[in-house]
């Protein structure tokens, strides 16, 4: 059966036979550039997703020409986390309502101005909201793409588009400290901003030729207080979490954001069952097949995010690798694509179950390779490590990104797409607080004998981090080689023990995959739609 051509300026309401505008649709409802939309997609992910790593390999060189502080240098990096977190879910919602393709292009133009500001920033200040604009123009790009792709591919390939989708997430996160490091080295800590503007705007002009528009076919209106009870939550979620590596679990800061969390996200949820169009459909959580995948999600991303942040350190301070050599030296990792292709004929033939968690698994073998180092353990282990955990990581990754969009009515994509996102950025966001918290215990206990001779200022700052210690050695002279050395065995003694919490949370992930994740879901389509539906 031949299907009209649709009018270009208009979206695309249909059930998701991936029918574009702007070009007729072959027989069977298929766009035929769907592959290509595919791979545009993926390029505005990794320029969003590399955003929010590529910055720290420079902040030394942003602290020396801006004279900005360690403060401000924390808020370089968590300016664009925050943003994120308080807006993805409305602004994928938005998404939903006014249009997909929209929605993505206006997110890469709000990314160009924000890397606009932050390139050509003078003070702290500016860079910090430079960095919060990118940060909102994010929350546009990832829910959209996501969404997208969920609503362009019929459910036969969907599997196999949303690996890639995947893969390209994660790939993101990994080359963005390389790439930081290669352009600060050759030009100036700007360029890690200013890269974002020629592609962006390229991908805007493909976007409009390639990427077909989609959008909620019912229209319904914004739920604008269940917007701003979100955000607020999130942000105040995200904040503290954030505080938590330097002020600890019991600081008064710390706790009055994790209480406001608690109490925000309380009404929200009361907001969400009782509006008539509601943000976040709470009935969603009913099915496992949902909730038990942004579990899993949120577990394997609270390991990738710690493990990195161990990772890195061990790098440079123990290893003494130049941050550009750190970044490359986590490349091992981008092993994820070799399996991503994989993941989808597998929850074919054994089920998302199987997959998911034996993904998980595998990438807490990985990072018990690392766990068990000992002082002498040298780059190949390391490099051993990242392989299994990205190998893991490319199969559970993707099953569990199509088991969240399986199970949602194709209007509600924009929706599923950005809580998927919001659980990867929350997760990311405990991995550091929660690892960086096992890895601080444990160094600073170990570390504690060697220092009671010191001046409290000095004493302070070698407690604080290895990266202090070392600062304290070079200032001893002949005496400071003793404290360094066992600076660094105390931080690889922490960092055994930060890896193997790591290794726990993904064999939690993986238990939780087995015991709540279905491995398939027989249930028709209308019965998954009710779920979306308000109460």
């Amino acid at each position: 059966m031949s299907v009209p051509a649709v009018d270009p300026g208009r979206p695309s309401t249909a059930s998701p036979t991936g029918a574009a505008d702007g070009a007729p649709a072959p027989s069977g409802g298929l766009d035929p550039r769907r592959w290509k939309a595919l791979v545009v997609l993926c390029l505005a992910l990794v320029v969003v997703s590399m955003d929010a790593l590529i910055v720290n390999v420079a902040l030394p060189t942003i602290g020396a020409a801006l004279g900005a502080g360690t403060g401000q240098l924390q808020w370089v990096v968590d300016a664009y986390t925050i943003a994120f977190a308080g807006a993805v879910l409305s602004m994928g919602s938005l998404g939903d309502r006014f249009g997909r393709r929209r929605a993505l292009s206006a997110g890469l133009v709000v990314v160009v101005v924000g890397s606009l500001v932050g390139a050509l920033a003078t003070t702290p200040g500016v860079l910090i909201a430079g960095r919060a604009v990118m940060g909102l123009g994010g929350a546009l790009v990832c829910p959209a793409t996501l969404s997208i792709v969920t609503h362009t591919f019929p459910r036969h390939e969907r599997g196999k588009a949303l690996a890639v989708w995947s893969s390209f997430s994660a790939l993101g996160i990994i080359v963005g400290p390389p790439v930081g490091g290669l352009l600060v080295e050759r030009f100036w800590w700007g360029s890690v901003f200013l890269i974002n503007v020629p592609l962006a705007l390229a991908l805007v002009v493909l976007i409009w030729r390639l990427v077909p528009e989609s959008r909620d076919s019912r229209r319904t209106p914004l739920d604008v207080p269940g917007a701003i009870l979100s955000a607020a939550a999130l942000v105040a979620l995200v904040y503290a979490i954030i505080e938590v590596p330097g002020r600890g679990w019991a600081d008064a800061r710390t706790l009055t954001g994790f209480g406001a969390a608690a109490l925000l996200l309380g009404a929200f949820v009361r907001r969400q069952r009782r509006a008539a169009h509601p943000l976040l459909p709470v009935g969603l959580f009913r099915n496992p097949r949902f909730s038990a995948a942004n579990a899993s999600l949120a577990l394997s991303f609270l390991a990738m995010a710690g493990t990195l942040f161990v990772l890195t350190q061990m790098l440079q301070g123990v290893l003494d690798f130049s941050p550009l050599r750190a970044g490359v030296a986590m490349l091992p990792a981008a092993s994820l694509v070799l399996t991503a292709p994989f993941a989808a004929p597998l929850v074919r033939r054994v089920g998302t179950t199987a997959v998911v968690s034996g993904g998980l698994a595998v990438q807490a073998v990985g990072i018990l390779v690392a766990a068990t180092g000992t002082d002498a353990m040298g780059y190949p282990r390391i490099a051993a490590a990242l392989t299994l955990f990205g190998l893991g990581m490319g199969l559970a990754m993707p099953a569990a990104t199509e088991s969240i969009m399986n199970s949602l009515s194709i209007d509600r994509a924009g929706v599923g797409s950005a809580l998927n996102d919001t659980t990867r950025n929350v997760g990311g966001a405990l991995g550091v607080a929660v690892i960086g918290s096992v890895l601080s215990a444990v160094y600073r206990s170990h570390v504690a004998p060697e220092l009671s001779s010191l001046p409290a200022p000095l004493h302070d700052a070698a407690q604080g981090s290895l990266g202090g210690a070392l600062g304290v050695a070079g200032t001893l002279g002949r005496d400071g080689a003793a404290l360094a050395a066992a600076a660094r065995d105390a931080f690889v003694a922490g960092s055994a023990a930060s890896l193997a919490v790591a290794a726990g949370v993904l064999g939690l992930g993986a238990v939780v995959a087995g015991a709540l994740l279905p491995s398939r879901d027989s249930r028709p389509r209308a019965e998954l739609s009710e779920l979306s539906e308000p109460g």
